[in-house]
Parts: C-alpha cells; sequence; structure tokens
C-alpha cells in the first residue's frame, strides 16, 4: 500500500483528520471544565432558592410547557430568565458546541466504516488498513479517543449539570434548537450516567460499557482493533526496550487504549477467558496502573470485581507481585478506591517505600536524561565538522610517515623505504577519499584501513621506532574516533525520548509538588534540576498534536497553547515557594526595622553610640536580606525556557511570582480588614481602616526595601497590583447592579497568571469594597443622623454626638489609595442608578398606571394654572391635595434620601480627591482642569458652528480624560445624569407635592445652617432630601426643574399674599418659611444661579427670609 499519510491518499487523510479533531476535542472538554458556571451545580442554598424553578434537568423535556408556564406566570421569573440567559448563553453555546463535537466525532467514524466497507475507497478495506503501520494506528486512536471523551465528559462535567446546561441551551436557543437535527442525539448521549467522582459514591452498574453504548459503534471493528493491540507492537516501541522485563513499559500505551477500548466490547470482558488471559498476561504482568491520555489514571483493580472471573486474573497477578515497587509513581494513583488504597498502603510500607527518594531519584535522573541529551545533540551538530577533522589528522599522519620513509625528512635511525614511502601515500589518500555521507561503507574501509595499520606495524617491524609507532596509534586512534562519530544517528535521541517519556505523570507528579518546594526552600539551586523535569514531562505534549501536525490543522496553535499553558501554570505552582519565602523574611525584615532597630539621630553622643548600634540586630537584618538574595539567584539559575511553545524568561518567572504574592497578600489584607461588625452601633470604620494603613503601609516599605536586591521596580509593581485588585473587586460588587455580568474569564483585570482570589462573601456584599461602602451608608443613614455641610460631618440625631467626618475619606485614602476611593465612588453611582430605577419604576406602575391619580393630578394642574399667578385659600387649596397624596410617599422619600446620601458622600470623595492631586501633583491637576475647560470651550463652539472640529465616536480623548477627572476630584455628582429616562407626565407636579408633603417634618436651624429634622420620632435630614430632589430632576429634561420651581413659587407667593390679607404683622409664614430654607439648600447643592429662583420669588420675599434667619 501507498504511503497512508500521503495526501492523495484519501482514506488516510479523512482518518488522520477525524483524529485529529478527536484530540482538538479533548483539549477543548479540558479547557471547558474549568470555567463550568458554579450556578449549574446548585451548591449553595443560596443558588438553590435563587435559580432552581428556571434550571432543568432532562424532566424538563416530559413537561415543558408546564415549566415554562410556570416561568411566565411570574414576572420575577421572567426577569430572572432572561438575565441568567443574557449572562450565560455565550458559555452555554460553547459547551453545547463541545458536547455536539463529541457525537459528530462518532458518527462521522461510523461513517468512515461504512464507507471502507461498501468499497468507497478503492483497493482499500478494513483488513487492508489494520495491515498498514499508519492505519492502524490511527484507528485504534480513533476509537480510543472516543472512548476517552465520554470518560472525561463524565469526569470533569457532572451529569447534572450537562443536563442543565444542554436543558438551558435548548430553551434559551430555540431558533437554533428548532432546526438543529442533532439536540435530541446530543442529548441521548451525554445525559446523566449517574456516575460520581466523589470519593464515597459507589460504582453505577454496567458502566461505563451501557454509556459507551449509547450509539453503537461496528462489532467487527472493534473486535479487529482490539486483536491488533492484543497481538502486535502498533507502536514498534519493543525496539527501545529491548530487556524481557521491560515489555509491560514498552506496551504501556497500548494497554492504556486496551484499558478504555475493550469497554466498547464488554462480551471480552464477562465471558472470553483466553483472551483476557492473553491481555493480562502481554500488557498487565507486573504494572497494573495505567494512565490514559495522560491526564488520567486508573486501576485495573477497580472493576475486576465486576467481571469475575476473567478480570479476576488481574488480581491474581497482583497478588503475585505485591512487593515489586518497580513503577511507584504510578502506584501513588492508587487511592480512588478503598481496597486498593489498603493494598497500596501495605504495599508502600512492607518495601518502606519512600516519597523523598523518589522524588531525588526522579530529580537525578531528569538532570542526566537533560544533560545527556544536550551532550547527544551537540555531537550531533558538530558530527561532520568533527569527521572532517579526524579524517585530516589521519590523513595528515600518513602523509608525514610517507615522507619520513622517502628519506626527504631525515628522523633518527629510519633508512630509506620506497615501498612503505608508497603504501603511507595510499592509505593517506584512501583515507582522504572517506566519504561522510556515505556512512556504511565509509565505515567497513575504516575497519579496513585499521586492520591495515595493525599489520603494517607488525609485519615491518615498525615496533622499534618510538615515533612511527606513536604516528600509528594516533592515526588508528583517529578512524575509530571516525567509527564512533558517524555511528552517532538521531535515533538514539529518539530512543532516549522515548525512554524518558514521562506523560504519564502529568497529573500524578502534583503530588510531588510540596517536596519540590521544601527542597527550593532548603537549596534555591535546586531549580536546575527542576528545569530539567519539567522539560521531561513536556513530552507529554507530543502525542497529542502529533495528529493534529500531520493533518495541518488549524487547531494546533489553540490545542499546544493550552497544553503548554497548563505546564507553565505548574512550573509557576512549583516555583512560587521562592516568593513566598521572599515576602516571609520580608516581613521579619520589616518586623525588626519597625518595631526593634532604633532610627539613628543626626546628631549622637559617643557614650550612646553602642546603644544605637544594635550589631546583632543589624546582623539578622543582613543576614535575612542575604536570603532573599540567594532565592532571586535560585530562580535566575533555571535559564530561559522554552516549555511547549511558551518560552519562559526567570526573571518575568520571579516578577510575576511576586506579584502573584503580593496579590494573595494585600487581598488576604483587605478581606480581613475591612470586615465589619454591624451589631456595634458605634461602628469600627476608623480603626479598620488605620489598622488596614498601617499595614498597607508595610507592604510599602518591604517593597521600597526588597526591590534593590531583587532588580525589580518596585512602587510600579505596587500600584499596577493594587489598582488591579480594587478594580477587579469593585467590578465584582458591581455584578450585583447589572443585568450583564463581566465573568472572571471577560475581566480586564482578572489573569490566570497572577489571579486576584475571591473570598466567599460574609454578608450581602460580594467582598471587601461593597462591606465598606455599606457600612459608611450604615454610619450615615438620613434616618438616624444629621447631615452638617458646614463641617461636613455627620451627627447622631438622638446625642448629638459626631459619627462620621470628612478625615474618614484621608483615612481611606492612606489604606486603600486613590484607586479604593475612587473605586468607592463608582459603587455608589451604581447605588445611586439602582435607587432611581427603583423609583421611576414605582411611580410608573403605582402612580402613573392609575387614572384616579392622573384625574388627581391634572385637576390640581388646572386649579394652580397659571403658575403665575396667586392661588386663593392657599392652606386649605394645596392641603386638600398633599393629604390625598400622603399615603404613596413613603416608598418615595426613603429611596430620595438614600440617593441623597450617597451624592454628599460623593461630594466629600471629590473633594478630598481634588485636594490630595491637587497636594500631591499640582501640576497634574493644572493640566486636567486646564485641558477640560479647553475641550468644553471647544464642544460648546462646535454646537454653535457645526464646521468647527468635535471629537469623533471612535476617539477616546473624551472617555479617558473623564476617567482621569473623576479619579482627580473634579466632577460635580449633584450635576451628573445617571440614568435616561422618558418624558413622565406631572413629574413637576408630583415633585412639588412630594416636597411640600415632607417639608412640615423639617425646620430651619439657624446655628447649623441647613434643615434638620423636627421630631427625632420621624426623622429626615435636609440635606440628603434636598440632594436627592436634585439629582431626580436633573434626570429628567431642565423643563422640569423651570416648572418645579415654578409651582414652589406660586406656593410662596400664595402663602405670603394669604398671610397679609389676615395679619398686618410682616412676618413670613411658616409654610413659606419652609419652602425659602429648601430653596436656598436647592440653589447651594444644585450650583445653580439665584436668578433662577427669583424669576418666579421676588428678591424682597428671600431678603426678608434671609434676615429672619
Amino acid at each position: 500500500m501507498a504511503d497512508f499519510l500521503a495526501e492523495n491518499n484519501v482514506c488516510g487523510q479523512i482518518v488522520v483528520k477525524l483524529v485529529s479533531r478527536g484530540n482538538a476535542i479533548i483539549a477543548e472538554l479540558l479547557r471547558l471544565a474549568d470555567f463550568i458556571p458554579p450556578v449549574f451545580r446548585l451548591e449553595t442554598k443560596q443558588d438553590q432558592m435563587k435559580y432552581s424553578e428556571i434550571l432543568f434537568d432532562f424532566n424538563y423535556f416530559k413537561g415543558s410547557d408546564f415549566y415554562d408556564n410556570k416561568i411566565d406566570s411570574k414576572p420575577e421569573l421572567q426577569d430572572l430568565d432572561e438575565e441568567f440567559r443574557e449572562n450565560n448563553l455565550d458559555i452555554l453555546r460553547r459547551f453545547y458546541l463541545a458536547f455536539e463535537s463529541i457525537h459528530k466525532y462518532i458518527t462521522d467514524l461510523n461513517r468512515f466504516l461504512d464507507d471502507l466497507d461498501d468499497g468507497v475507497f478503492i483497493q482499500q478495506t478494513l483488513e487492508s488498513v489494520l495491515l498498514n503501520e499508519d492505519g492502524k494506528q490511527l484507528l485504534c486512536e480513533a476509537l480510543y479517543l472516543y472512548g476517552v471523551m465520554l470518560l472525561l465528559v463524565d469526569m470533569r462535567i457532572e451529569g447534572i449539570v450537562r443536563e442543565r446546561m444542554l436543558v438551558s441551551y435548548h430553551r434559551y436557543s430555540a431558533a437554533r434548537a428548532a432546526v438543529d437535527s442533532n439536540m435530541d442525539d446530543v442529548c441521548k448521549l451525554l445525559r446523566s450516567t449517574g456516575f460520581s467522582t466523589h470519593p464515597s459514591a459507589k460504582r453505577v452498574p454496567n458502566y461505563p460499557e451501557a454509556f459507551f453504548s449509547r450509539i453503537p459503534v461496528n462489532k467487527m471493528f472493534v473486535n479487529m482493533v482490539i486483536g491488533r493491540l492484543r497481538s502486535d507492537d502498533i507502536y514498534n516501541q519493543i525496539s527501545a526496550y529491548p530487556l524481557p522485563e521491560h515489555r509491560s513499559t514498552a506496551l504501556a500505551t497500548q494497554a492504556a487504549m486496551l484499558y478504555v477500548i475493550l469497554y466498547f466490547a464488554p462480551d471480552i470482558l464477562s465471558s472470553q477467558q483466553s483472551k483476557m488471559r492473553e491481555i493480562v498476561d502481554k500488557h498487565f504482568p507486573d504494572n497494573w496502573v495505567r494512565n490514559f491520555l495522560f491526564f488520567s489514571s486508573n486501576s485495573c483493580l477497580l472493576f475486576s470485581q465486576h467481571y469475575s472471573p476473567n478480570l479476576m486474573l488481574l488480581v491474581l497477578q497482583i497478588v503475585g507481585i505485591l512487593m515489586d515497587t518497580s513503577c511507584p509513581i504510578s502506584f501513588n494513583c492508587w487511592d480512588t478506591n478503598k481496597k486498593c488504597f489498603r493494598v497500596r498502603e501495605q504495599v508502600l510500607f512492607d518495601s518502606k517505600f519512600s516519597h523523598q527518594m523518589l522524588f531525588e531519584l526522579l530529580l537525578d535522573t531528569a538532570q542526566l536524561e537533560f544533560k545527556l541529551k544536550e551532550m547527544f545533540k551537540k555531537m550531533l551538530i558538530e558530527k561532520q565538522q568533527k569527521c572532517q577533522d579526524y579524517q585530516k589528522e589521519g590523513r595528515e599522519r600518513m602523509e608525514e610517515l610517507g615522507d619520513v620513509f622517502s628519506g626527504t625528512k631525515p628522523l633518527t635511525r629510519i633508512a630509506r623505504n620506497d615501498n612503505l614511502k608508497m603504501w603511507f601515500s595510499e592509505m593517506a589518500k584512501q583515507i582522504a577519499s572517506l566519504d561522510y555521507d556515505d556512512s556504511t561503507s565509509a565505515g567497513r574501509k575504516i575497519v579496513q584501513l585499521i586492520q591495515a595499520l595493525e599489520e603494517v606495524q607488525e609485519f615491518h617491524q615498525l615496533e622499534a621506532n618510538l615515533q612511527v609507532r606513536q604516528f600509528l596509534a594516533e592515526t588508528r586512534k583517529y578512524l575509530h574516533q571516525m567509527i564512533r562519530t558517524i555511528n552517532i544517528k538521531e535515533d538514539v535521541l529518539i530512543t532516549m525520548q522515548i525512554v524518558a517519556d514521562l506523560s504519564y505523570a502529568w497529573e500524578l507528579i502534583d503530588r510531588y509538588t510540596n517536596y519540590m518546594q521544601a527542597g527550593i526552600k532548603s537549596n534555591p539551586a535546586l531549580v536546575t534540576k527542576l528545569r530539567a523535569t519539567f522539560l521531561k514531562l513536556a513530552s507529554a505534549l507530543d502525542l497529542p498534536l502529533l495528529r493534529i501536525n500531520q493533518a495541518q490543522s488549524p487547531d494546533l496553535v489553540s490545542v499546544s497553547q493550552y497544553y503548554s499553558g497548563e505546564l507553565v501554570a505548574y512550573v509557576r505552582k512549583v516555583l512560587q515557594i521562592i516568593p513566598r519565602t521572599m515576602f516571609s523574611l520580608l516581613s521579619q525584615i520589616i518586623q525588626l526595622q519597625t518595631n526593634s532597630i532604633k532610627e539613628v539621630p543626626t546628631r549622637l553622643e559617643k557614650d550612646k553610640l553602642r546603644d544605637y548600634a544594635q550589631l546583632d540586630l543589624r546582623y539578622e537584618v543582613a543576614r535575612l536580606t542575604h536570603s532573599i538574595s540567594v532565592f532571586t539567584e535560585g530562580i535566575l539559575m533555571m535559564k530561559t525556557t522554552l516549555v511547549g511553545i511558551i518560552k519562559i524568561d526567570p526573571k518575568q518567572l520571579l516578577e510575576d511570582g511576586i506579584r502573584k504574592e503580593l496579590v494573595m497578600q494585600v487581598a488576604s489584607a483587605l478581606h480581613s480588614g475591612l470586615t465589619f461588625n454591624y451589631k456595634n452601633k458605634q461602628g469600627e470604620l476608623v480603626s479598620r481602616l488605620e489598622s488596614l494603613g498601617a499595614r498597607m503601609d508595610g507592604f510599602v516599605r518591604s517593597f521600597e526595601y526588597i526591590q534593590d536586591y531583587v532588580n525589580i521596580y518596585g512602587l510600579k509593581i505596587w500600584h499596577e497590583e493594587v489598582s488591579r485588585i480594587i478594580n477587579y473587586n469593585i467590578e465584582q460588587e458591581c455584578n450585583s447592579f447589572l443585568r450583564t455580568k463581566v465573568h472572571d474569564w471577560e475581566s480586564v483585570y482578572q489573569s490566570p497568571t497572577i489571579p486576584i482570589p475571591r473570598f466567599p462573601p460574609v454578608d450581602v456584599s460580594i467582598n471587601f469594597m461593597g462591606r465598606l461602602v455599606r457600612e459608611i451608608l450604615r454610619m450615615t443613614d438620613p434616618l438616624t443622623t444629621s447631615f452638617i455641610d458646614q463641617m461636613n460631618t455627620w451627627y447622631e440625631l438622638k446625642n448629638k454626638t459626631e459619627v462620621l467626618d470628612k478625615r474618614v475619606f484621608s483615612k481611606m485614602q492612606q489604606s486603600i489609595g486613590t484607586c479604593g476611593l475612587t473605586g468607592v465612588d463608582r459603587l455608589l453611582c451604581f447605588m445611586i442608578v439602582r435607587e432611581l430605577q427603583n423609583f421611576l419604576a414605582i411611580l410608573e406602575r403605582g402612580v402613573l398606571r392609575d387614572k384616579q391619580w392622573l384625574d388627581m393630578f391634572g385637576n390640581l394642574m388646572k386649579s394652580l394654572n397659571p403658575v403665575r399667578g396667586l392661588v386663593a385659600n392657599p392652606g386649605k387649596h394645596y392641603a386638600q391635595f398633599v393629604n390625598k397624596a400622603n399615603k404613596m410617599w413613603q416608598p418615595f422619600i426613603i429611596m430620595v434620601l438614600k440617593v441623597g446620601q450617597m451624592q454628599l458622600l460623593r461630594r466629600l470623595i471629590a473633594n478630598d480627591l481634588k485636594f490630595s492631586c491637587k497636594f500631591d501633583s499640582n501640576f497634574l491637576s493644572n493640566g486636567l482642569e486646564t485641558m477640560n475647560k479647553g475641550l468644553l470651550k471647544d464642544v460648546e463652539a462646535h454646537y454653535q458652528d457645526p464646521t468647527l472640529p468635535y471629537p469623533k465616536e471612535d476617539n477616546p480623548l473624551m472617555y479617558e480624560l473623564s476617567s482621569y477627572l473623576e479619579s482627580a476630584g473634579f466632577c460635580q455628582p449633584l450635576a451628573k445624569i445617571y440614568i435616561t429616562t422618558k418624558r413622565v407626565p406631572y413629574l413637576s407636579l408630583i415633585t412639588f407635592l412630594f416636597v411640600t408633603s415632607q417639608l412640615p417634618k423639617l425646620q430651619y436651624v439657624k446655628s447649623v445652617g441647613s434643615m434638620v429634622a423636627k421630631q427625632i420620632k420621624d426623622p429626615i435630614d435636609g440635606p440628603p432630601f434636598i440632594a436627592g430632589t436634585i439629582t431626580l430632576l436633573k434626570q429628567f429634561h431642565s423643563e422640569n426643574t423651570d416648572q418645579f420651581l415654578a409651582l414652589l413659587g406660586q406656593y410662596v407667593r400664595s402663602h405670603v399674599e394669604a398671610a397679609a390679607t389676615v395679619s398686618k404683622t410682616p412676618e413670613l409664614p411658616v409654610e413659606a418659611m419652609n419652602v425659602l430654607a429648601f430653596l436656598d439648600d436647592f440653589v447651594h447643592y444644585g450650583s445653580l444661579p439665584r436668578k433662577m429662583v427669583e424669576a418666579h420669588i421676588p428678591a424682597y420675599i428671600f431678603d426678608e427670609f434671609k434676615s429672619n434667619c
């Protein structure tokens, strides 16, 4: 048969592409297994309560209408279902495509077998393909990979999780599912098997053979594949293992394939004893643990009891060799079954097995193999040059001897001999004629030349002359070296690669991570040996990538990137002990420098010099610093290494390790430091911030100390990683306010190399940023506190004690930095948006859809028009409408107060950011301010004259500038538009009624300069109430604010007029006083011009109000 893998061989190309696809599917399944959304597991009570009514297993298909109607009948379930669809549809689609690819794979394999049986491929049959070396390898791999896919899916993605994913995809992708004929088949193939990876789980009956039989595979094909694996050495491995006792190791790959493929033929397992006897004797004589596709290992004992008496033959074999520990690494995977575990422990105990000794043996072996390979590669590179050098040396010596016997070169006691002269000259020509490219004939010729040189020395009595004898010996030596050099072939390197394969330890090696890290901790130079071990482990990438490369598949890059990334991640995990140890040493150094070593004053008396010297402590600091330097040198000794397709730079590895450890420690400090006891009414915010600030200052000092010793940019790393931690936690906290969530794999702040840890929530907040903001909101609750604007301080309503002032924000900046303070501001923005959305939703559902309310608002508006006029008998007229509307204000007042409270906090945060920016970087502050003013003038000019330039949509100038401005405090929170709104009828009138209904609960206090609650029993604080009202109106067109001010102006004028007609005293009525006080603060907080109010209220009334206050 012609080359089976030739491009013109259609049969071979179909099989190799199929096997290539199988390897790519397995890589995709492994990749996706790490990204299963936790919600599909429904492990927590919170997830069960929230999602159990929208996540279904395959019982959904028995009554889909019932479940769909149940969701449609509840608006909250509809909303949750839609939100869940938006957040998970993309990952569900990717999982479904992976599941579908498994079904398509076995379908294509069965179709290929049918075509082969029907004679579609001319002159090729199943038998002829299995006779071809490449053909039988590919067909065996094709069936084996399908079995591995099924086992992998069941091991990594639980059955109930698969069912929920498939049902969710079916529900959310109805259009695609309707035309997708494979959906039913995929569901039938991947429905739950009942298998569980839990240690206490029992084996499912007829598993996995019942799973494997869901889509039947040609029995003849299965039996012929098993036959080939039983009888043939399909990968020609035995040539690399010449010793008989190594046969099971040589056939280990076939043994793993047999382990999987035998489940396609359960009749062989259960009733064909002779075949099982042959398989056991040939493939499992001394090693019963096999790994399949390097990501999982299993023991033949696990299922032997279910196929007695045939698989019990394996048990008999095992009992006979219990004391043989020739494969201890593989033996270590025996802990998934209690019986196997007990046998393993007994063997390890009786053999006095030591993990440490095995680990050291592994390191030494890997180092030996690495050096040997490097030497051999060097010899291969220099092979031709060495041969030419040896040839030249031998020829020159023969020529010199020819000259000696010619008599032209006098040599002591050597007479002229023309025969020897001619013979040595001929030998020189023969040596010169040796052809490097024809190694076989050259080797034979060299042997003849060596024999001739030995004979000429013996028969011509040349032994008597020491110099001639030395020349002959050296020539023979060079010819021997030529033979050895010519025999250096790449086949030896391939054999070394086969024998040194460590792919079976891909997962098992993780058990020795602690030994590796302990070794590095005691001797950092051990990294050089570990480098050889990591390179040895990289051999696991060869098999899955071989077929993908042969098929020239575009999946080569992604698959190799995945496996290489996994190996690099493990390398980072092992070497992370270096940064971890460095940080522990650093903490000791900082402890000594902070608490023990005295700071030397600028002027010191001679008698006190010894007291300040503290030589022992300074020696300890020096010793610890030296240890840090040694660890740095240790990791840098690793040199730049190519692992798979990823190049590892040790310097970058060290920096990434330091960043990772920094992220872990800072994130832990923030998590533990910003956890509050809400039962503590006094609050512990200030003490927590001070403690956290001291700890963060310790981190900064340690980085300043370490950066010169490890050659890193400490300040740069510190700011980058802290800002990344803060931004990531803010992003995750804001997810609770977003309909479309930002998942970890989508976050620009999360990194697989330097991951930011996620801690379990301790309250309603997701992380420490949420806890911090909610603690501030709890302490400044407008129902229990009062805000004094002139002091920028909140006071307790009952006992008038200070609760929180602006200094808290300075402490926040010291502890979580500018980035953290900006993050708090951003989170407050999201909370404001949520409250405003709730306000509008309640207004629309509870008020604007009620005809009675609309009729009342219409009648009131008619009675008030024109607003420039006056209302007769205002006390009675306004009161009747205010009293009617009182019952609907309760939810609104809470929302408005919350919005106002958060706006006041944002104002203080902006002030603190602006002050710190001007203080720390005045040039940046001035530059941002100037840039902002200039850009605003250009935008205004553009709207006046559209021909003038304006930033385009793809221009990031305005977006990036606004980000800088907010971080520098150049923002006006009360002037910001948070939500997009539609026109709301009677909004200004509703706001007017709302404000006038709440103003009687407030009173203007001259000593504090603002409105405060009149009664503690009915608390309402003026500043947050006013700020919330301003924010609400700001979300709509400015005409609503004008109309609102006009209505308040009419209210004031009407009451003043009514009071003037009743009493001749010039005092303003209480109703008017409250509104005027409200408007005074309204103008102040809203940064509005006084003329906007004076357009509706005469200036003299305001002056009267001011004089009375």
